[in-house]
């Protein structure tokens, strides 16, 4: 049996980049892989967009209303066997989703690993995170640093240079005024309390 795993981090920890290896391994050996993102995620429209410039064109966009299980059965059927199963930005993904993918690695024997945040810049957790962290097989945290030097674990969102702490729980970064910073524990509530 496959298993559904979950790589999460801070931003800027690598986790697109990790994906693309990942993705890289796999065909470097023959292998066939599906890469999915949400389409929630406009950032680099049809295309994975790495911090360190990587780009790569994904093979299904996933709209919120989709059936997962329906689209990998459909792909496998017209493509051939799947050697892995590949999702950024999987905190987007709805509830119902993350299950779908479980039933894949589990009754498709099809490995997934997913790669996304944990929590919001409210430090509230995303509905696919949440559903994640309870029924992954394996969770691993993928670690970055604060401009401190500690260990980043918060996402600070930026509107105009400005932190911000209330708002909308998405909004896509680098779009429009949006930027996001990882933070440490310490320098979140700095920032957050000198209002």
């Amino acid at each position: 049996m496959s298993k559904l795993y979950f790589r999460y981090g801070a931003m800027n920890s690598g986790k697109s980049t990790h994906l693309m290896q990942v993705a890289h391994n796999y065909e470097e050996r023959g292998m066939r892989v599906l890469l999915m993102k949400p389409s929630t995620d406009k950032k680099g429209g049809n295309k994975l967009v790495s911090r360190l410039g990587v780009v790569r064109e994904v093979d299904v966009l996933v709209g919120e209303n989709e059936n997962i299980c329906n689209i990998v059965k459909n792909n496998v059927k017209e493509y051939g066997k799947l050697h892995c199963i590949l999702v950024d930005e999987v905190q987007f993904m709805k509830k119902n989703q993350i299950d779908e993918l479980f039933e894949v690695a589990v009754t498709l024997d099809i490995p997934i690993i997913c790669y996304g945040l944990r929590t919001d810049f409210k430090m509230e957790g995303f509905e696919g995170s949440k559903r994640l962290l309870l029924i992954a097989h394996s969770i691993e945290e993928m670690k970055t640093i604060c401009k401190c030097g500690n260990k980043a674990v918060v996402n600070a969102r930026k509107i105009n240079d400005r932190f911000v702490f209330e708002g909308e729980q998405v909004a896509i970064d680098n779009i429009g005024d949006v930027h996001y910073e990882s933070l440490c524990g310490e320098c979140y509530f700095k920032y957050k309390n000198q209002k």
